[in-house]
């Protein structure tokens, strides 16, 4: 779950970290009390879940309230496309009218996971206000990388080794030691999978401050922090993917035009690396899981359905926990409620496969059989659509 710079600000300020005074909007009537709070000249910013708003114009420094509005009822309420949006964009339902701050140095600081050292990392560079991933493309040796080893934790001589590789100043010690030892702990407190600073900036009275931040949270630790969940902005989700979350099924938008049903995430995977081989093209990843009933696989269905990209559907079931008589009764339950008449081809294997076929056979569906996944995949593209 994906957290907005204001809402990642609210935590850095309860964990005592430095941020600058800000007031969120939603309603551009809001922007003349903001103004007054924090000044004419000011930075609005686009509450997006999505990078590159700078560059895309999410970003505005303004020197009087006449920029300031024409600003707010250009952007509040339209769609902001960037270089990690579709083209539709996502939209714009608050702005963050924020104070300037006087700037010395820009950091770049982050905490992920090293999933090929099965750990948590720092990630810091001098080049704060950049793109990280630009930076790491043209420039990789200005990127500092601090393993820290989840047996010990963080230690004192890495600190030390970003203070004396950022060339952080004498005055600024304390501060940054501080937001360090803090960022590893709201790391580690709320299940975070991303937390990054950019930039992190060092003002010219020597205050390291968080001018911006993003949070992700690891969506499978969500039940340890309902108060974070009510955080969630499903505006700024894709509609199919929200629903399937609500639904717990695992569900990823793709941009083909086949939808696939699979029951397993690995049989899934193989699902669309066999599709792209046929020269198809997935519209989604889609597990519906091995102890779905009648109703979770109808309501799956539902949602391959519901995607105008999609032309025609495959199901790869390998009947275990899930039999795939129940499997077929939630297939032919949605397009009955859909009213859908997508082709479909289903390659069914496991328990009750028969009784599963015979379900499909006699559906009045247009469905094609299949027995291996390579036979599926084959039938699905002499399919038109």
């Amino acid at each position: 779950m994906k957290l907005h710079e204001y809402q990642t600000k609210q935590i850095f300020k309860n964990y005592r970290l430095n941020v600058p005074n800000s007031i969120l909007i939603t309603d551009a009537e809001q922007l003349g009390d903001a103004l007054k709070a924090i000044g004419d000249k000011c930075a609005l910013k686009c509450q997006v879940h999505a990078g590159g708003r700078g560059k895309a114009g999410g970003v505005k420094l303004v020197t009087n309230s006449n920029e300031a509005i024409e600003y707010v009822n250009t952007m509040l309420m339209s769609n902001l496309v960037t270089h990690q949006t579709d083209e539709a964009g996502v939209p714009i339902t608050s702005i963050l009218v924020e104070e300037l701050t006087n700037i010395k140095t820009e950091l770049y600081l982050a905490m992920t996971l090293d999933r090929n050292n099965q750990c948590p990392t720092i990630l810091a560079s001098k080049a704060g206000g950049m793109e990280i991933e630009e930076v790491a493309e043209s420039n990789p040796e200005d990127i500092i990388y601090e393993n820290i080893n989840p047996s010990v934790g963080l230690q004192s001589f890495q600190i030390r080794n970003l203070i004396t590789k950022l060339e952080i100043p004498k005055e600024s010690f304390e501060e940054f030691t501080h937001l360090i030892k803090t960022v590893v702990k709201i790391f580690y407190d709320i299940d975070a999978s991303l937390l990054e600073i950019n930039p992190l900036v060092i003002s010219d009275d020597k205050k390291v401050i968080a001018l911006d931040g993003k949070v992700n949270i690891e969506d499978d630790a969500m039940f340890r922090h309902p108060d974070l969940l009510e955080l969630r902005d499903r505006t700024q989700e894709d509609q199919l993917e929200a629903e399937a979350i609500d639904l717990g099924i695992a569900y990823v938008n793709l941009t083909g035009n086949v939808g696939c049903l699979v029951n397993g995430a690995g049989l899934a995977m193989a699902t669309l690396d066999v599709t792209n081989q046929a020269g198809e093209s997935p519209a989604n990843f889609l597990d519906v899981g091995g102890g779905a009933d009648i109703e979770k696989v109808a309501k799956a269905v539902s949602i391959i359905l519901s995607d105008p990209k999609v032309t025609k559907v495959l199901v790869n079931i390998f009947g275990g926990i899930l039999r795939c008589d129940i499997a077929a009764d939630g297939i032919v339950s949605a397009y009955e409620r859909t009213g859908s008449k997508l082709p479909l081809v289903v390659r069914m294997l496991g328990t009750n496969v028969d009784e599963g076929q015979k379900i499909l056979r006699n559906s009045g569906l247009n469905v094609t059989f299949a027995e291996t996944l390579s036979e599926a995949a084959s039938a699905i593209s002499k399919l038109s659509g």
